[in-house]
């Protein structure tokens, strides 16, 4: 059993697969930092000092009583809240982390569709005098005969 199990985890793709995983893990706190710490507060600066991650609507007061000045404090005091500025701020997340996913796909799509085009031959040898003849030719310039 540990030998098939030794055989599985070391075929090619399970290491390429863990190598994404833990990139893809360390690209998502990247993104994470960028949107809060980057791209969100000028945005709450011009919609007047708005800090997004603050934003919830309070369903029911803590211990202590409200108001409550952040998430942090209502979750202190054990209150019930929406805490849609962070759910705008996943959601932002969320959209760079796929623009960027579909970016590199395409990137790896465009190259492995050049890969094989030069994979492909650009000449073909003609059959009867054994010229070399464009891939695309239906006749063989050298001897004029009809090329498959």
């Amino acid at each position: 059993m540990f030998q098939e199990f030794k055989k599985f985890a070391l075929r090619g793709n399970v290491m390429d697969m863990a190598v994404g995983i833990i990139i893809g893990a360390s690209f998502g706190t990247i993104v994470k930092s960028l949107v809060d710490d980057v791209i969100m507060p000028p945005i709450g600066f011009l919609l007047g000092k708005v800090d997004f991650a603050n934003l919830f609507i309070l369903l029911q007061a803590g211990n202590t009583p409200g108001p409550y000045g952040s998430v942090a404090d209502a979750r202190a005091a054990g209150a019930v809240t929406i805490n849609y500025g962070l759910f705008i701020n996943s959601i932002i997340s969320f959209f760079i982390v796929t623009v960027v996913v579909f970016l590199m796909v395409r990137t790896m799509n465009r190259l492995k569709k050049a890969e094989e085009a030069k994979a492909e031959p650009d000449t073909k040898e003609c059959s009867y005098c054994l010229s070399k003849v464009p891939a695309r030719a239906s006749r063989c310039p050298h001897c004029t005969s009809q090329l498959e």
